[in-house]
This record gives C-alpha cells, structure tokens and sequence, in this order.
C-alpha cells in the first residue's frame, strides 16, 4: 500500500468529523481553516468550512498532506 493511499484510509474513517487544516501560503505564510470533512476522492479531499470562512468549501490533495505543505488535525 502506497502512502498516498494510507492518506486516503485515515482520512475516510473520519469522514463527517471536525477537522482543523493549516496550509502553506506562501513563504513563512500558513492559513488555518476549521470545518467538516466532507468527502474524499481519489486524489484529493473536501472540507465545508465554518460559516464564518469566506469560502463553503475547500479541497486538498493528498500529496500536499505527504509533502506536510498541508497539516490535518482532527478534533477530539
């Protein structure tokens, strides 16, 4: 099993859950978003962010996860 696709396995058991993303924006610029992870895909995942984000959703991919220019966090 390729580690893009034990990504994808973790990420499917905490479908419907809380989850925290932060993301590289640029250099030494992060963005931090709180939503629901909503589903995921072959190559990349959707979040629905808070109402108070400017955007509903947002989606990953899971070599941004693998190249850690991504970090998901799930609420406990």
């Amino acid at each position: 099993m390729s580690t893009l696709e034990e990504i994808k396995s973790r990420l499917d058991a905490h479908i419907g859950e809380t989850v925290t993303v932060v993301s590289q924006a640029g250099r030494k610029k992060y963005t931090k978003r709180s939503g629901i992870l909503r589903s995921t895909f072959p190559s990349l995942f959707v979040v629905e962010l808070d109402e108070e984000a400017q955007f509903k959703q947002a989606s990953y991919s899971y070599a941004d996860v693998l190249t850690k220019n991504v970090d998901v966090n799930f609420a406990e």
